[in-house]
């Protein structure tokens, strides 16, 4: 049994990797936006964060009703109670990640968690 899971998403528009990657911490999408399109809807959670990375064109984000001008680069936290809803630039596609993670659930991290070999 190996310990690790691979997976492609290029070409898709939308991909959520919970299944593809059997993800047990997080849930992960990669996200297209074509120039001028959007998330359908507006949303919020119950308990998770999300972190944003934005990899590729221009857009912005509607959260609790503040526009938030988003470019390749940038990084963006929501805490869960956050309305938001993502848009991409008329004249750019818009390409971005999301990690969702429960809030406040980090025990430890990077140097605290990892185990020289």
């Amino acid at each position: 049994m190996s310990n690790y899971t691979k997976t492609s998403v290029a070409g898709d528009a939308r991909v959520e990797l919970h299944d593809k990657l059997a993800l047990t911490g997080a849930e992960v999408s990669v996200n297209h936006l074509p120039a001028g399109g959007c998330v359908p809807f507006v949303h919020s959670h119950k308990d998770n964060e999300e972190i944003y990375g934005i990899l590729e064109g221009r857009g912005k984000a509607v959260i609790d009703g503040e526009t938030v001008e988003l470019a390749a680069g940038d990084w963006l936290r929501l805490s869960p109670s956050a309305k938001r809803q993502f848009f991409a630039a008329e004249d750019s596609p818009i390409g971005f990640i999301c990690i969702q993670v429960k809030e406040n659930s980090l025990g430890a991290y990077t140097m605290e968690d990892g185990i020289p070999h």
